[in-house]
């Protein structure tokens, strides 16, 4: 057994900076290789100090953004219109592509990958998305799925009266 300090955090091994036995193999062939570790000695752990330190600085800058991102989603409220058969089922669905294209015409970029999604949206009314911005920061998108023909009924009321 051979004791490394972890340049990253591992999963089922451990977190940066953690000092931690392995095989030495599994050290030799597959950790030190890929600079996920490094053979503790103090300047190896100043080194690691110094890098974590500049991970969590960057971490703290990136949840700023995206609390402020998250803040200006959920004021947003999507509406998206489809057509829809005689059973009140959609021709179709919306996807979360659907839902990144609806935030860009808000001046709102999301990948569309980041909208958790787990199914496409296959029936009419109101739902929340989660949308994960940052590993501790979800925004929650209010989303109307509406019918065409009740857009076109409420647009031809609004014109007779």
């Amino acid at each position: 057994m051979k004791e490394i300090l972890l340049r990253e955090t591992i999963e089922h091994l451990g977190h940066r900076g953690d000092v931690v036995k392995v095989a030495d193999g599994y050290a030799r062939n597959y950790l030190f290789p890929r600079n996920l570790a490094l053979p503790v000695t103090k300047s190896n752990q100043r080194q690691v100090e110094r890098e974590r330190a500049a991970v969590a600085a960057h971490e703290a800058e990136e949840r700023v953004g995206a609390l402020a991102l998250a803040s200006r989603i959920e004021a947003v409220r999507c509406v998206m219109t489809r057509r829809v058969g005689e059973a009140e089922t959609l021709y179709g669905s919306v996807t979360s592509s659907d839902l990144a294209e609806y935030l860009s015409s808000q001046q709102i970029e999301i990948d569309r990958r980041k909208i958790v999604l787990a199914n496409p949206i296959k029936a009419l009314g109101e739902l929340m998305v989660p949308i994960k911005l940052h590993r501790s920061v979800t925004a929650q998108l209010k989303v109307s799925v509406i019918s065409e023909a009740t857009v076109g009924v409420d647009d031809a009321a609004a014109s007779v009266g």
